[in-house]
């Protein structure tokens, strides 16, 4: 039996993963996919919002050559982090069912069964889509993930939303050649938007290389065109392919299997104490995104990065007695 197994091993599971290793505790990290497997799947040429220093973890220094860090430098970093502690982690395992027992939790994978005294969810949200939920949508030329620009050149293309990753889908593929749409739900460009994007999208709106339409939402996709509502009522464009980055969710089943309690409004929010990290779940703690629900803009890497020392505290604790 484990001490810990945290469920997730990008940058707040390892995180964590270095706080256990400090103990000696005898830990491992589940990872469904690769190492840090959110960030992989970022866009190749995607910037930060934060600086290198507030991406580091364990206070572990993040040199970048650039003021704000690239995919690839943070893919570079959190793996050297990894393999030079020696982190103790399991690629490419998918948890299935988890439950907990009298002397703590039992976890199936598709490679195994694990047992452990104390569980982390460290698992973000960027493995489960928002869908749009209309006809077609499942068709081979809708993607809810976006990264290069090259494939979608000299095609008609639909960028679903107005946040920082539609917004740079927008650029880059119009940039590459791509004729491109932005169907936006809301009155304008998101707030949130990176201040160095933001008018760069906004003067290529205005001045008509990038078509925009705001309070609008599609209906259905079919394979040649795309259907939507406009305040101007019903409208039908030309399509070859439909970016449409509309948000990703956290893996609720797995909170679900646990017992973990959450708000009943649509936001969704965990049950934890902010000072442990311990969910309603005696044993079981969330690290990261997952805390905040369907309100994955609150927690990101740097504001998050604490968790790891506040769970690894309270559990030293736990483990003592």
């Amino acid at each position: 039996m484990k001490d810990v197994i945290i469920i997730g091993g990008g940058p707040i599971g390892i995180a964590c993963a270095l706080e256990c290793k400090k103990r000696n505790w005898n830990y491992v990290v589940i990872e469904k996919g690769a190492l840090t497997n959110s960030l992989f799947n970022y866009p190749k040429n995607m910037t930060f919002f934060s600086t290198s220093e507030k991406l580091e973890i364990d206070s572990i220094p993040f040199i970048s050559k650039n003021p704000k860090p690239n995919r690839d430098e943070a893919l570079e970093y959190y793996r050297r982090v990894a393999t030079s502690n020696q982190i103790n982690i399991n690629l490419f395992e998918q948890v299935g069912a988890i439950s907990k027992n009298n002397i703590g939790f039992e976890i199936r994978t598709n490679k195994g069964e694990h047992t452990t005294k104390k569980l982390i969810l460290a698992t973000g949200f960027y493995d489960i889509p928002n869908l749009l939920d209309v006809p077609g949508e499942d068709l081979p030329k809708v993607t809810h993930y976006y990264k290069e620009a090259h494939p979608y050149a000299m095609q008609d293309i639909v960028v679903v939303g107005a946040s920082n990753s539609s917004v740079d889908a927008a650029l880059e593929i119009y940039r590459k050649g791509g004729n491109v749409t932005m169907i936006i739900r809301g009155e304008g460009i998101g707030e949130r938007v990176k201040y160095w994007v933001r008018p760069d999208i906004i003067n290529r709106i205005e001045e008509g290389s990038i078509t925009a339409y705001f309070n609008s939402e599609i209906i259905e996709i079919t394979e040649n065109e795309v259907v939507f509502e406009s305040p101007d009522g019903i409208k039908k464009i030309p399509n070859d392919f439909v970016v449409a980055l509309t948000g990703y969710k956290p893996n609720f089943d797995l909170l679900n299997q646990l017992g973990v309690s959450q708000s009943d409004d649509e936001k969704r929010l965990p049950t934890y104490n902010t000072e442990t990290m311990e969910t309603n779940i005696e044993g079981v703690y969330l690290a990261g995104v997952i805390c905040g629900g369907m309100e994955t803009h609150k927690w990101f890497i740097e504001n998050s990065r604490i968790h790891a020392k506040q769970i690894a505290t309270h559990i030293e604790t736990a483990l003592a007695e």
